[in-house]
């Protein structure tokens, strides 16, 4: 593993543990995310940062930390396993590889709660974590297939592109869309289901990088002029707008009468802007500020021996270019 790398994602969980009297009396709540390079995690920090402003009097601090890089798998079962050797009170974590991070906790069986957050642990390895806490991922690929339907009743070409092939999260988002897009359950790709048929080469696997998220989307509406819709089951490529704005730019007349239809995930301001643009039609959001800013709650319950329900959920909204006045919602 690369350690420049780690020594700089370790660089906010350093300066915690090393420094003055007033930190060190306090308990450490840690949220590790996937990497700290996605826009996304940055706005879930600013949710944990926000909870230690409004409890300057609590014996516990939310640390938010992570890989410098998001394709930094093994840095972050890495970073976790750190944490745990520390002794920090609650780690609340998003499994990038959710069978390593698995295996991880299972040799080191953690005696501090352990919850995920905004991804989970493959659904036979969640007893090793209390609770769930953020989207409910499959339901988010549900609406995403929803949409286009409205959009495009007819059917057609599609090609999705997802993250990291061994994130859960991901994994559910793609299960939720093919379902209700081709109208049965457990399809592991389009086939003429519902209309609706994969292309060669999809999904497309980002593993997380804006920039091969905005290249292989160039690369695709190359090669597949009569593409019906792209499906983006993630926001990676308009995490980089200026890259974005270029790659749809090949595409515009198609978008505007659409025959092209993209559906994106996440509702970030630049994505927002790329909607009222009219370089995607439909953006289903998330709310990584709610989920870093209730995760501290949420590990001091389990702390404190309270029961907490599994999953909890903290909703989805729906953004249309009819609706961006009010979306997402405040």
């Amino acid at each position: 593993m690369n350690k420049a790398m780690l020594k700089v994602a370790g660089a906010a969980l350093a300066a915690l543990l090393v420094a003055g009297p007033v930190w060190a009396q306090k308990k450490t709540l840690a949220v590790v995310v996937k990497g700290l390079d996605n826009p996304f995690f940055t706005v879930l920090g600013d949710g944990c940062a926000l909870w230690n402003k409004e409890n300057p009097k609590s014996e516990y601090t939310c640390l938010y930390t992570g890989p410098a890089s998001s394709a930094d798998e093994a840095g972050e079962v890495k970073l976790v396993e750190d944490l745990i050797n520390k002794g920090v009170a609650g780690i609340a974590i998003s499994p990038s590889n959710a069978p390593a991070m698995a295996n991880m906790l299972k040799a080191k069986k953690p005696k501090m709660p352990i919850m995920t957050i905004d991804a989970d642990l493959s659904a036979a390895d969640r007893a090793l974590r209390t609770t769930y806490l953020g989207t409910n991922n499959y339901d988010m690929g549900v609406l995403m297939a929803k949409h286009l339907k409205t959009l495009n009743p007819k059917g057609g070409t599609v090609c999705m592109q997802l993250g990291n092939a061994a994130a859960d999260n991901i994994n559910a988002r793609a299960a939720g869309f093919r379902d209700t897009i081709g109208g049965k359950k457990g399809i592991d790709r389009l086939k003429g289901e519902g209309g609706w048929s994969e292309i060669a080469g999809c999904p497309l696997f980002t593993n997380d990088q804006i920039d091969l998220a905005n290249q292989q989307m160039a690369d695709v509406f190359t090669k597949n002029p009569k593409l019906n819709a792209f499906i983006l089951v993630g926001g990676w490529a308009q995490f980089g707008p200026q890259a974005y704005a270029q790659v749809t730019d090949q595409v515009m007349p198609k978008l505007k009468s659409k025959e092209l239809i993209i559906v994106a995930g996440d509702t970030l301001p630049p994505q927002l802007d790329a909607l009222k643009a009219g370089r995607s039609h439909v953006q289903i959001g998330q709310r990584p500020f709610e989920m870093g800013r209730r995760a501290p709650t949420v590990l001091i319950d389990l702390i404190n021996g309270k029961k907490v329900a599994d999953p909890l959920y903290t909703g989805l909204d729906e953004c249309v270019p009819t609706n961006l006045d009010k979306c997402p919602a405040k």
